[in-house]
């Protein structure tokens, strides 16, 4: 009796000094899926289904509402992190595309200057590029992606590379372009050429009449220089534009030629071509001097064999 009266006297005293443990709380932290640790994750999911467990009491279709919509909200944000990381990674890479163009070539105010590095394609240009200098390479074929995003281009020199193959709409849709040289190269036919065109070079390669369409430069409107000399040429391109002023055929394999090649015909003796300075078709084996007519509307003759 007495050793009980003792131990309860002990635990009267001994009870004030114990503090009882404070009740347990939800923890409200901040979480980013983006930062997370492996335990913070675990620890997020247990706290997440502990609410859960306590909603489902209470109110069992709401709580399953509720997780639905967490649920949904996460994935929302993910989404939105991926689609800004994808974002910065595609302006990183264009910046970085840019940057070792611009390493391998000249990149000076909106010009680009890559001769003689033998390259064998286009290369990424600068976004606002103007002119591309790409001259002396080992090019064998462009593409139209090349230039897709490169709208501001007004000159294209691909002198002296090794291309065959231009596809459909290269240069079509560059409303800007206004000089294109693609000589010396190893081309069968013309691709299809930009409205505002002023100078075409594409001379000194395999180009067969067969290879230029009947409309090729009838809407060219502006065109003023185009040079066809040493092709494979067997007759003059039709629907040769009034705004031209020289026009170089020289050394092909042209036989003859019309009352309509560079005039109207019909006797139409008060047509004038007004701009036209020059047209050269020495080298070929049609005889000019058998058709007097087809130069009735020119200021001065061709330049060629007469007898």
């Amino acid at each position: 009796m007495k050793t009980l009266q003792k131990f309860g006297l002990f635990f009267y005293f001994l009870l004030p000094l114990v503090k009882l443990a404070p009740p347990k709380q939800h923890s409200a932290t901040f979480y980013d899926p983006g930062l997370a640790t492996l335990e913070e994750t675990i620890f997020k999911q247990s706290y997440e289904d502990i609410i859960f467990k306590e909603d489902y009491e209470d109110k069992p279709q709401d709580a399953v509402k509720n997780q639905e919509t967490n649920d949904m909200l996460l994935f929302h944000d993910n989404e939105l992190q991926v689609q800004r990381d994808e974002e910065i990674l595609s302006e990183g890479s264009t910046n970085l595309t840019d940057l070792a163009t611009c390493l391998l070539c000249v990149c000076l105010s909106g010009s680009v200057y890559c001769e003689e590095t033998e390259i064998e394609s286009v290369p990424a240009l600068p976004k606002e590029t103007g002119y591309l200098y790409a001259r002396f390479n080992k090019i064998k074929k462009v593409k139209v992606s090349d230039f897709a995003e490169i709208p501001t281009l007004k000159r294209i020199d691909l002198t002296g590379n090794m291309i065959q193959d231009i596809e459909d709409g290269t240069f079509a849709k560059l409303v800007f372009l206004e000089e294109l040289s693609l000589a010396d190269n190893r081309l069968a036919k013309l691709p299809a050429l930009p409205p505002k065109l002023t100078s075409l070079k594409a001379n000194n390669n395999f180009i067969k009449s067969r290879g230029i369409k009947a409309n090729a430069f009838k809407k060219l409107t502006n065109l003023s220089f185009l040079d066809l000399g040493h092709n494979l040429l067997e007759s003059v391109p039709l629907n040769l534009p009034e705004s031209l002023r020289t026009l170089n055929l020289q050394f092909n394999n042209i036989t003859s030629i019309t009352d309509e090649t560079f005039c109207k015909g019909n006797n139409q003796t008060r047509y004038v071509r007004q701009r036209m300075d020059i047209i050269r078709m020495d080298g070929n084996p049609v005889v000019l001097g058998k058709y007097p007519n087809a130069f009735m509307c020119l200021r001065t003759l061709p330049i060629g064999t007469y007898f």
